[in-house]
């Protein structure tokens, strides 16, 4: 045991541990929307803030790709700081990069240079990474069953700052007209304090590590360094037909839902929806998206993982065949966007909760940190795609695609369930 694990000393009696196990969902819910809330504030009017500063509609895209770009790229290092030092100190440096971020890109928009202001929106995305690191945090310390609920919880948390957050962003710009900086700077000022917060509230309270007290109740036997390095959590995954799955799953479901809802404001604005109308689909999408986690992680504690992942697979299959033959009805593409939200939760609870079942639990960070790294930067490739494909084609085409992207997967799954010995362990793992 190394000199960090040593500070988790106090005996971890099964009612401590029950006690512990709740405080951390508390504090890691208490995170998640205070994180979700800076995110969504300046995510808001990041488009708006490019197009500001590059003088060009047409560079406003680069923006949250360079925030998703940065989401992708920082999974591994802090990953590699959780497999070190435990989740407190990774999550911690996540939220202060995300403000570092936010800053420079308050700094950009307020001397006009877009290269800076790319290079904020970037670290930016450490926030994001943070976010999704939270869920495995409550992982670690779930008892096997409930491990999908405990998941689903953190997920759910998200909902309220991303409500939230792009309803305060027009506040938050008037608040800095009379400083000489943009309006659309104001919510990434606004975020810079929210994420700096939610690293001190992480810091404070967010002890024992829960990584670290996971590690300490196992056997003696698997506390060896070389068991949780990277290469450790990379063949672990390569090792497991159930492991490789769940990563397959987020990618795919994360690659679809980005690629379709970044172009569904497009495809209703060409048939005559004005602004409300787009954001009352998209706050749909986004409540389907977090708002019924609690129910993805029970059917997946419940029926198993793989019956998860079958309806998830289900779900966004519904929704992209709603979305891709709606036409001019908003009302189609409003439910079809709702249906994708439910079908990534789905997929996201139940193919993290499978990685994390699926793999020891000494190289489970460096595995979530690959599963985050894979999910990012399939999703940013599916988004600048995303754009050529209804430029040179059409949404419904886009659709297409992303219900093509579902065959490979639904046939893995398939394979994975039949495999010898499979369906017995369509169960939450123990350990």
């Amino acid at each position: 045991m190394t000199a960090v694990e040593r500070q988790v000393v106090a005996p971890v009696t099964p009612d401590r541990l029950s006690a512990l196990r709740r405080r951390t969902t508390a504090v890691l819910i208490a995170t998640q929307i205070l994180g979700g809330l800076g995110v969504a504030t300046g995510i808001a009017l990041a488009a708006v803030l490019a197009t500001e500063v590059s003088g060009t509609e047409s560079l406003s895209g680069l923006a949250p790709t360079a925030t998703v770009t940065g989401t992708a790229v920082l999974s591994m290092p802090l990953a590699a700081l959780m497999n070190a030092r435990g989740r407190r100190p990774g999550l911690v440096l996540a939220y202060l990069i995300g403000a570092v971020g936010a800053g420079v890109a308050v700094i950009a928009a307020r001397i006009g240079s877009f290269p800076l202001l790319l290079c904020g929106m970037a670290a930016f995305g450490a926030a994001s990474s943070a976010n999704l690191q939270a869920r495995f945090a409550a992982a670690d310390l779930a008892e096997p069953e409930r491990r999908a609920r405990a998941i689903s919880l953190v997920v759910w948390a998200t909902t309220i700052g991303a409500v939230l957050g792009p309803n305060i962003a027009a506040p938050a710009g008037r608040s800095v007209t009379g400083l000489g900086i943009p309006a659309a700077a104001g919510p990434f000022l606004w975020a810079a304090g929210i994420f700096l917060i939610s690293a001190v509230v992480v810091a404070v309270l967010l002890r024992p590590d829960p990584l670290l007290t996971a590690r300490a109740l196992e056997p003696a036997g698997e506390q060896s360094p070389a068991a949780r390095s990277l290469r450790a959590g990379l063949t672990a995954v390569a090792a497991s037909p159930r492991a490789r799955l769940a990563v397959v799953t987020v990618a795919v479901a994360h690659t679809a839902m980005v690629s379709v809802m970044s172009m569904t404001p497009v495809d209703l604005a060409h048939h005559g929806a004005g602004i409300d109308l787009i954001g009352l689909v998209i706050s749909g999408h986004i409540a389907g998206m977090y708002a019924f986690a609690p129910l993805m992680g029970r059917l997946s504690d419940r029926l198993g993982r793989l019956s998860g992942i079958g309806l998830a697979v289900g779900l966004l299959a519904c929704a992209v065949f709603l979305a891709g033959t709606a036409g001019g009805s908003h009302g189609q593409t409003a439910l079809g966007l709702f249906v994708l939200g439910l079908g990534w939760s789905a997929a996201l609870v139940s193919g993290s909760a499978l990685l994390t079942d699926s793999v020891p639990q000494p190289a489970r960070a460096a595995a979530q940190g690959l599963s985050d790294l894979i999910m990012n930067a399939s999703a940013g490739i599916g988004g600048a795609a995303a754009g050529l494909v209804v430029a040179q084609a059409s949404y419904g085409w886009l659709n297409l695609a992303a219900a093509c992207l579902l065959l490979p997967l639904a046939a893995l799954a398939l394979f994975t369930r039949g495999r010898p010995g499979t369906r017995a362990k369509d169960v939450p793992a123990s350990g």
